[in-house]
């Protein structure tokens, strides 16, 4: 049992027998005592007040008496208005050390068959560009998210939805076809996305070429852009592929498998994966049909040109297109399709879009769409939405090429945490192979680190020189800690010490604080899959190497020479150890053992 349960059970009891009130001890929610005031824990007395017919400060001093005499954990207790600060035993803390080193996979709660089953979709990649850091923001949250929510108990399914048709995709391929003089990833030395993408780019360079020529010509922008002979064939391409056009299809695929062979390395690299992934060509059709049913039975309507229409007014949204006139499909009729065949597959209880900000209304409308179509967690789905990511320098265009590829990007982290980590002599010593581990592992986790600790909700500015530092919130700062109770433990076990029972070792307010943290973590796991925030694990982690590396600084560990408190200490070291490597884990970050 945790000290907050014991102080929820205590308090309970407490007010049943002070003012006859029953209150579930679950409902009593302790809270860590602020630093200017003496005690570890506080609770709220306010909801009994009315019942003692009594001061709050009155009550919180009472209760607080009938607990330093019925709970052995409280030491003492003092009132501040209405709130009971609340000293625990020093020693006691030791048996919370002891609860925590006790119990296997702590923090995590496991899945069992009735489990909640929870479906996250992140990535969505187009197949005509390779991804960018925008994309590393979407994925490195969707699989932390993913990962939250199976440590609080769900069973989770990770999914992608890959943008492989529409015009887009036709760019890149008319491209190759005219000026790609049938190269291929392996002739070019790149890798398929990146080849595929620069076709993309040359693409749109030529059509604003014609664009140029035509206005010139006397042609308004608007009528440039809808005239352009490359944009003409391009169309004309997505029609020959919507009409199962041999020679399109045979070109189609091909690209595709490149773009595909490049997306597998670059996830890999990144640590994430999937295990499900649709495609938009498989599912826009379904889509289709799905919002013809819906017509059938009243929940869409036809115009007079043929196309196909939610109205949405009376739920205080507005009218949607579903199907064009020419019956072709939007991007929420494809959504439809992939959750007609998401829902086939499984039987999800709760769908999680990974998704960008700028899609918020979009998501408004499908939640409402599918709810009426007849899927059961349409009502509920959770669009998961953030942020965008930009660079110091400003925004990204992909049609331009000046996005941040995500493979450069990683690449210029794992160089760059070398460099500073060679400059401080962290790498002295170590054979080529764990210097490549540790730049990997290093470079990487400063990517993600800085770009989960934020609140995924906001706008953010990735500054690649802030993230690889050793000092501060970042997760080089983290792993380093990670490292040195490593070394700790190591060095403590090469010395040939004995551990012996530290139930009688008495912690200080420094120790007390960091074994009161490792107990926090169960509810900071909890509380970030409640509020869908891989930004609450990140910061966690980073209070507590701080803590640990504020408690190794006053503390001698090696050189302590009573063997309870050596002993006490080590095993705070272990745990902390095992905490960080449990919250970084949440976040896709490795945590090498030295460094």
């Amino acid at each position: 049992m945790s000290i907050e349960q014991i102080i929820q059970q205590g308090v309970s009891a407490a007010v049943k027998e002070l003012y006859g009130v029953e209150t579930a001890p679950e409902a009593i929610v302790p809270q860590a005592t602020r630093k200017e005031f003496e005690g570890n824990l506080t609770v709220v007395v306010f909801p009994w007040v009315k019942a003692a017919r009594k001061s709050p400060e009155a009550v919180a001093a009472e209760i607080g008496a009938w607990l330093v005499e019925h709970t052995e954990a409280v030491k003492s207790t003092n009132a501040v208005k209405g709130f009971l600060n609340i000293v625990i035993e020093p020693t006691y803390w030791n048996t919370v050390l002891k609860n925590i080193a006790a119990t296997e996979h702590y923090g995590l709660t496991e899945a069992t068959g009735d489990s909640p089953l929870v479906m996250v979709e992140y990535s969505s990649p187009n197949t005509n560009k390779p991804l960018h850091l925008g994309h590393v923001r979407n994925n490195l949250l969707g699989y932390s998210l993913a990962e939250i929510l199976k440590a609080c108990g769900n069973r989770v399914v990770k999914t992608n939805i890959v943008n492989d048709r529409g015009i887009h995709i036709c760019k890149s391929m008319l491209a190759w076809q005219k000026w790609g003089n049938g190269i291929t990833p392996e002739q070019a030395g790149k890798k398929g996305d990146h080849l595929i993408g620069d076709f993309y780019v040359l693409f749109d360079k030529h059509y604003k070429e014609e664009i140029a020529a035509l206005m010139t010509a006397g042609k308004t922008e608007d009528e440039a852009k809808a005239e352009a002979p490359l944009i003409l064939e391009a169309r004309q391409m997505l029609r020959k592929w919507e009409a199962h056009d041999p020679e399109v299809r045979k070109l189609w695929k091909m690209m595709n498998e490149w773009v595909y062979a490049g997306f597998d390395a670059t996830y890999k690299r990144m640590g994430v994966d999937f295990d499900k992934i649709y495609y938009e060509s498989e599912t826009y059709l379904e889509g289709k049909e799905k919002v013809l049913e819906g017509l059938e039975k009243g929940i869409m309507y036809r115009r007079e040109d043929g196309s196909v229409w939610a109205d949405l007014r009376s739920d205080g949204l507005d009218e949607k297109l579903l199907l064009r006139s020419d019956g072709t499909s939007v991007y929420m009729t494809q959504d439809i399709g992939t959750a007609k065949l998401r829902y086939r597959d499984y039987p999800i209880d709760k769908m999680v879009y990974v998704v960008g900000n700028e899609q918020n209304y979009h998501f408004q409308v499908l939640s409402l769409l599918l709810d009426k179509l007849g899927f059961e967690w349409g009502k509920d789905l959770v669009h998961f939405s953030y942020g965008m990511v930009e660079l110091p320098e400003g925004k990204m265009k992909s049609r331009e090429g000046t996005v941040v590829d995500a493979d450069d990007l990683m690449e210029d982290m794992v160089a760059g945490a070398r460099e500073v980590a060679a400059e401080a002599g962290r790498l002295d010593g170590l054979d080529p192979e764990d210097v490549d581990n540790i730049a990997e592992a290093v470079g990487l986790g400063a990517l993600k680190y800085f770009l989960l600790k934020v609140d995924p909700r906001k706008n953010m500015t990735f500054n690649p020189k802030e993230s690889i530092d050793f000092n501060g919130n970042t997760g080089p700062f983290i792993q380093y800690t990670y490292a040195r109770i490593c070394s700790a433990l190591r060095k403590n076990e090469e010395s040939g010490f004995k551990a012996t029972d530290f139930s009688g070792a008495v912690p200080d307010d420094r120790e007390i604080a960091l074994i009161q943290l490792l107990g926090d973590m169960p509810g900071i796991i909890a509380e970030a899959g409640r509020t869908y925030s891989p930004a609450l694990i990140a910061n966690y982690a980073y209070d507590l190497a701080k803590a640990y590396n504020g408690f190794y600084h006053d503390h001698p560990i090696l050189r302590e020479t009573d063997a309870e408190k050596r002993s006490m200490r080590i095993e705070l070291s272990r745990q902390t150890a095992r905490c960080l490597k449990t919250a970084t884990s949440l976040l896709g970050i490795t945590v090498p053992p030295r460094m």
